[in-house]
């Protein structure tokens, strides 16, 4: 019997979130292809964070395990609330403090490398060498199996890349009990789901810091297969799903994948994907997507209208299309083969409005756009900044809405052309990033907060996650949500907030509902 530890530093890609309270598809791939190479193997699951606080008695098991496995990679790194994932010193102290068990490393970490914060350069795999017997640059479930079927590292390929999703289509299911080991499990647990690997923009090399267009040509899960993971996720108590491991939704079996390099959306398809989701989770309480590549809007008005209807039609609200905007200006978007225009971009943005602005159910709207900005790229200058910032005072102008804005310094990662140009740009352009991100956060945040959650804006479903400077911080579960600050409720506990005022990020809420107290508080609140 094979006695394995899993310890999960939680990972953060283009297209892929694993920081609590997502749980990412590496353990429960992991777990499946050890459970399917060994029906009898036993499987320990640990947070890193859950390590970092029960370090001695989690010692005591990995001391007598057979393998340790480490899963760890934050490439487009990010501030969390629900977890901090694993430091570089981490990925290399743990593994050291343990004779026995054979010593892994895996995730993005041990292929691209990792660090805690854009605008410097990632730590490179090969500085974590040292501390493991195998680190996996190919597939970590593939690799894994393979590893437990010969019993042998001298026998294992760690580059071993699957041609299909055969073998990983049964590591998901398998794997799928990993989740009643996970501290998130009954209350705001959100499984991330993978619908297809790689870039549709592969074919050009795709945008020079992503990793995405590394992994290859598009290879895509077929409807029932997925539908088959989140009905095994669901049966084991999973009510949030997010189907945002990929590239770009609107991609999915869409016509000229891997001949062309923004497709034709296949809204049937979708269609097909989203009714047997419904099916294998029919009491679900959350359905979001995740990546949209904004050209394949602008391109194909009419079909991605569809395609857009459609997610509206089954998914849950408060859901979010992550846009790669990265750079209004051209010539970045020139140098660094982006693929977008800034007007093309806005078009998309417009497009969605005008289908998902709605208010839903939950007080949220239905489907809105996110920006994504990366500072630091080729061709950057003073002029980038203002094209950046008249791109957003167009969006106020307009009137439309976007769910969050997300700026980064750009991440320079091994095998991605901006690795050999580092981070000497941003370091450059310091203080034009700064007075960027003062402008973004202290102006338009707040109006667009003001506009999305208007004071008296009931929001359902909030989880209270913690207490930070004195305040219960809730949100509801799903794609980037909404954090409301609280002055009373429970960790724990499931509430609905009242909307009473507004931060560039959050907002400020009461615990419907409103008690004296809080009624008190918010006598000069409108709602």
């Amino acid at each position: 019997m094979t006695v394995a530890v899993l310890i999960d530093g939680y990972t953060d890609e283009p297209a892929g979130l694993g920081v609590p309270p997502y749980i990412d598809v590496y353990p429960r791939y992991l777990a499946g292809a050890i459970w399917h190479a060994d029906k009898t193997a036993k499987l320990y699951y640990f947070t890193i964070d859950a390590y970092r606080s029960n370090e001695t008695s989690i010692s005591s098991i990995i001391a007598k395990a057979d393998l340790l496995i480490v899963i760890g990679g934050v490439v487009v790194p990010g501030r969390y609330l629900g977890g901090k994932p694993i430091t570089p010193q981490e990925i290399i102290s743990i593994p050291k403090k343990y004779e026995k068990p054979l010593k892994v490393l895996c995730g993005p970490v041990a292929r691209f490398g990792t660090a805690l914060r854009g605008g410097e350069r990632a730590v490179h795999p090969k500085a974590l060498e040292e501390a493991y017997d195998l680190i996996i640059r190919g597939d970590p479930a593939h690799v894994i199996y393979e590893l437990l079927v010969e019993k042998s590292v001298e026998k294992v390929n760690p580059f071993k890349l699957p041609s299909d999703y055969r073998l990983t289509d049964i590591f998901a299911v398998k794997g799928a009990r990993v989740v009643l080991q996970h501290p998130n499990l009954g209350f705001n647990l959100t499984a991330e789901i993978e619908t297809f690997r790689g870039c549709p923009r592969w074919l050009s090399g795709g945008c020079s810091f992503c990793i995405e267009p590394r992994l290859g040509r598009v290879v895509w899960r077929e409807q029932e297969a997925i539908a088959s993971e989140i009905r095994a996720l669901y049966e084991l108590g999973v009510r949030a799903f997010r189907l945002g491991r990929q590239s770009d939704f609107l991609a999915y079996k869409a016509k000229g994948v891997n001949e062309v390099e923004y497709p034709e959306p296949a809204p049937e398809e979708l269609e097909k994907l989203f009714q047997a989701v419904r099916r294998a989770a029919p009491s679900l309480e959350t359905l979001h997507i995740d990546n949209v590549n904004p050209m394949t809007i602008a391109l194909h008005e009419e079909k991605a209208e569809r395609a857009i209807k459609i997610i509206i039609k089954y998914h849950t609200p408060g859901d979010v299309a992550a846009f790669g905007l990265e750079s209004a200006d051209p010539i970045v978007s020139r140098e660094n083969n982006l693929g977008n225009s800034a007007e093309d971009v806005l078009k998309a943005v417009e497009i969605v409005n005008h289908l998902g602005k709605r208010r839903g159910w939950n007080g949220l709207p239905e489907l809105l756009p996110g920006l994504n900005f990366v500072l630091g790229l080729k061709g950057e200058t003073k002029k980038t900044f203002e094209y950046n910032k008249e791109f957003l005072e167009e969006i106020l102008r307009r009137g439309l809405l976007v769910r969050r804005v997300n700026i980064r310094e750009v991440l320079p990662l091994p095998g991605t052309p901006m690795w050999n140009i580092g981070d000497k740009i941003a370091k450059r352009h310091k203080k034009f990033i700064l007075s960027f991100k003062r402008w973004v956060r202290e102006y338009f945040d707040v109006e667009m907060m003001r506009r999305l959650f208007p004071r008296g804006t009931v929001i359902r479903r909030c989880y209270i996650e913690a207490i930070v400077d004195g305040k219960f911080v809730a949100r509801p579960t799903g794609s980037y949500p909404v954090t409301v600050f609280l002055d009373e409720g429970k960790v724990g506990s499931r509430v609905e907030c009242v909307v009473y005022d507004h931060k560039a990020r959050s907002l400020l809420g009461a615990k419907m509902p409103l008690t004296t107290r809080n009624r008190r508080v918010r006598r000069n609140a409108t709602f």
